[in-house]
């Protein structure tokens, strides 16, 4: 078997996978940018949004930071991967990107 992989034949956000007589590339784990092997514990860097912990590319749970990412009256913040959006709290409903009583 000739290692293919050894040409780096596959995109930035892809890693190879040798095989019996040829190659496949394979997704990086969305929290990386860049990986050698699947995981979030393979990534050469972390994707935006992601820390760096135990040797692992984990999510930044932007809602519970100190400074307050939505900083609208009547919102709420909702932590996502990679992300967070803010939303209107229950019993209000967004008009012209103001939370307003339902």
């Amino acid at each position: 078997d000739f290692d293919e992989c050894a040409a780096s034949p596959c995109k930035d956000h892809q890693y190879c996978l040798n095989t019996d007589g040829s190659f496949s590339c394979k997704a990086c784990d969305a929290s990386c940018v860049g990986c050698t092997g699947e995981g979030s514990d393979k990534c050469k860097t972390c994707a935006s949004g992601y820390v760096e912990e135990d040797e692992k590319c984990t999510d930044i749970d932007e809602c519970n930071l100190p400074e307050k990412v939505c900083t609208k009256e009547n919102q709420d913040c909702v932590n996502t991967s990679g992300s967070y959006k803010c939303v209107c709290s229950e019993g209000f409903e967004d008009k012209d990107g103001t939370c307003v009583q339902t």
